[in-house]
């Protein structure tokens, strides 16, 4: 069954289809049209505002915290009872050097804000508190798909494996289009579109 969507599409795979074509169009605008310049990097507001931007032409809830209850495989997301007080918290963390805003990223990704769409969104507002904070973001090119997956399900208890992944693929070409580009084509490869199961509160 295919997430209810403005395109009326009852076919998951075609939704999945469309929803890469569609969100990856307006990913590569994010980066030409200065939408973001007024938020503030690291911020729940800014990360709101680029899901919203991702998916408002797919689905109602784009850029709205989810009101269901999820998880992938074995692992239970934040549960929407205590959803807006986790992501309160993350807003708070520091993130003035690179292993504090890999540790705010995996906190973000432990509260699963939306959903549908947490880890394209994520991983641009990672970036933009990479490139604020370092003058740094990630070619995500040069990032493993497997080890990456297996680094983040194991991040909630052991975060090193996915600092020490991320820290040998940044770079410091952060105005670079096909940098960007890369990092927009490889989030859609990491990210699973079957995987989550959902409970309706």
């Amino acid at each position: 069954m295919a997430l209810d969507n403005k395109l009326h599409i009852t076919d998951s795979t075609e939704l999945a289809r469309m929803e890469e074509k569609i969100s990856k169009k307006k990913a590569a605008e994010l980066f030409e049209n200065g939408y973001l310049d007024n938020y503030e990097a690291g911020t729940f507001q800014m990360l709101a505002a680029i899901h919203q931007y991702l998916f408002s032409e797919i689905y109602e809830f784009a850029g709205e915290v989810r009101t269901v209850n999820i998880a992938k495989g074995n692992f239970r997301f934040a549960p929407v009872m205590y959803l807006q007080a986790a992501i309160e918290n993350v807003e708070k963390m520091p993130q003035s050097t690179f292993e504090e805003i890999i540790e705010k990223y995996v906190e973000m990704n432990i509260a699963h804000p939306f959903r549908e769409g947490n880890g394209r969104s994520t991983r641009i507002w990672l970036d933009l508190i990479l490139k604020k904070e370092l003058n740094m973001v990630i070619d995500w090119s040069a990032v493993d798909k497997d080890d990456y997956l297996l680094a983040m399900e194991r991040s909630p208890i052991k975060d090193i494996e996915i600092k020490e992944l991320l820290k040998q693929a940044l770079t410091d070409k952060v105005g670079e289009r096909e940098v960007y580009m890369k990092g927009i084509d490889h989030s859609y490869y990491y990210e699973g579109y079957t995987l989550y199961k959902a409970e309706e509160l």
